[in-house]
């Protein structure tokens, strides 16, 4: 903007302009502080800060001479890799928006997420072709397939990082509010929206990250990814290129707890990201006490609360070194802390048992009821939140930014309450909650008394309707191996932990639960593969009578 435009406001200041930094300085700024210093490692390779900084601008300087411009959407369908993580700093450095895919879904998934996001060029793995034809059949406006790996149906990445080297792209100027990521939901309640990430907001959520999740943290620490940089590990590792310290990529197609133990003792990782089911089967596998891991000062969990048992085993096997965080893509995690020094291996006086934590640096949760209103301090009602972490809106959706937002605040749509002190319990989702008998029941709390049984391993319910309760609930539950228990005598047990209309009305057992490609248990797939399995509607199962 060249001067104010319009009446000035009250008190005599005129509008202007908002411009910030574009996030892609982050990069530029590592490589002229530390040019020679190791940026990135994935599996025997690795790229020093200089080198991933002139690597992202050839690239960007190849899709400019190619239309990609400010404000276009690339859409990108790639397992991790340094293509992966320079393409974020591509789209960024061009002013275009990073549109990240989940690898693991299938291409009709990926096609609906090219067309709602209005993808004008793709950046795709060799490995999925069939995304890409079917991307190209869903997005008419798709000018640009750019291929990682190969050349079969798109240019080939590299060949074109060689044919632009040396070039220097100019940073596009950028205002607070200017897209840089559409962060897709995961779809738990609907197809997946586009929640719309801007550079002013995602600066604000970098340097919180910094300050809140893993104080300290400089160009002489390593981070290692063991999720898909698509989404939240993609947030931490921007947080890693602020502060100019090596990210580490795991090698393998699939997670393995060895390779991750051997490669924190290899890197002398400090900090890694991950979610609670991993966090679970990294520390109950024997790589964990095979391999050095005391270079670790922070492993961040978050997707999901972490059952207590869990936890306990986790800081049993790491040291204090555990941090929850509690957040949505929509507020790209920022919502609250829980840092190591309020985790306890032992339950205790002055332990907080289920919190997630306390309110993240410069935001405010409040629980409301159903009218939008305040509850008081132990009252359950709707988890909202504001502040400056807060995401600008879902990509051409009014309906859904009508419903999740409520005179400012935005509605995460889970269920919670604060107690006195101001620590965040997590009830659940609200769409998990079921009333059964005319009481609420919320799963979470029965969940955390079934993985005390020695023999649970995982378990997730959910509430199924009822004739005589209106809704009862189901359980599916993962035994530990070696182990064995029936239904009849795991609702016995159960009935002596949680009163009789918390009960599950049926168990069933499986070999694993499904997740969703980040980890997360989902309980819609769930849902889904009782059904396929004819375990609903339900017949009359064992458990006692209220």
């Amino acid at each position: 903007m060249n001067g104010p435009t319009g009446p000035a406001p009250r008190g005599g200041v005129a509008p202007c302009s908002r411009r910030v930094m574009n996030l892609a300085h982050f990069l530029r700024r590592a490589a002229r502080r530390w040019p020679d210093a190791i940026g990135l490692a994935w599996g025997d390779r690795s790229w020093s800060w200089g080198a991933l900084d002139a690597r992202v601008d050839a690239m960007a300087a190849a899709l400019a001479a190619r239309g990609v411009t400010k404000g276009d959407r690339v859409l990108v369908q790639a397992r991790n890799g340094n293509q992966l993580f320079e393409s974020m700093f591509v789209c960024f450095r061009l002013g275009a928006v990073w549109v990240p895919t989940n690898f693991r879904q299938t291409p009709a998934e990926v096609a609906y997420l090219a067309s709602a996001s209005g993808a004008s060029a793709l950046i795709c793995g060799t490995e999925f072709p069939d995304h890409a034809a079917a991307i190209r059949a869903a997005a008419p406006g798709l000018g640009l397939v750019v291929e990682i790996g190969g050349s079969t149906f798109g240019l080939d990445y590299d060949a074109l990082v060689d044919a632009h080297a040396g070039a220097a792209a100019p940073t596009a100027d950028v205002e607070h509010d200017d897209p840089c990521w559409f962060f897709f939901t995961s779809g738990t309640t609907g197809r997946p929206k586009a929640a719309v990430l801007t550079h002013g907001q995602m600066a604000f959520v970098i340097t919180n990250h910094l300050c809140d999740l893993m104080p300290g943290t400089t160009e002489a620490d390593a981070s290692l990814v063991v999720a898909p940089l698509s989404h939240g590990a993609g947030i931490h590792q921007l947080a890693q290129v602020a502060a100019g310290a090596k990210t580490v990529l795991t090698g393998g197609a699939r997670l393995d707890p060895a390779e991750v133990w051997s490669l924190v003792e290899r890197w002398r990782i400090t900090n890694l990201f991950t979610v609670p089911t991993i966090v679970k089967l990294l520390t109950e596998h024997p790589a964990v006490a095979a391999h050095d891991h005391t270079s670790l000062r922070h492993v961040i969990y978050a997707g999901a609360p972490m059952y207590r048992e869990d936890q306990k085993r986790a800081l049993r096997a790491l040291g204090p070194v555990l941090v929850q965080y509690f957040g949505l893509g929509e507020v790209t995690g920022n919502i609250t802390v829980l840092p190591p020094r309020l985790h306890s291996a032992e339950d205790g006086p002055g332990v907080k048992v289920g919190t997630c934590g306390f309110e993240r640096t410069g935001m405010q949760v409040q629980i409301q009821n159903g009218a939008g209103l305040e509850v008081p301090a132990g009252e359950t009602g709707e988890i909202c939140v504001c502040g400056p972490a807060v995401f600008a809106g879902y990509y051409d959706n009014p309906e859904a930014n009508a419903a999740a937002f409520w005179n400012g605040w935005f509605r995460t749509g889970d269920l919670g309450h604060l107690d006195p002190e101001g620590f965040l319990f997590i009830t659940g989702r609200a769409s998990d909650m079921y009333i059964s008998g005319g009481s609420n029941v919320y799963p979470r709390e029965t969940e955390e008394k079934l993985l005390r049984h020695p023999a649970i391993a995982e378990a997730a319910i959910l509430g199924v309707p009822d004739p005589a309760w209106g809704e009862v609930g189901v359980a599916v539950c993962v035994a530990r191996p070696g182990a064995e228990i029936t239904e009849a005598a795991l609702i016995a047990w159960l009935s002596g932990e949680v009163a009789r209309y918390k009960l599950p009305k049926r168990v069933f057992f499986w070999d694993e639960l499904p997740k969703s490609g980040y980890g997360k248990i989902t309980k819609r797939a769930i849902r889904e593969e009782l059904e396929a399995r004819n375990c609903l509607p339900l017949e009359v199962g064992p458990a006692a009578k209220r």
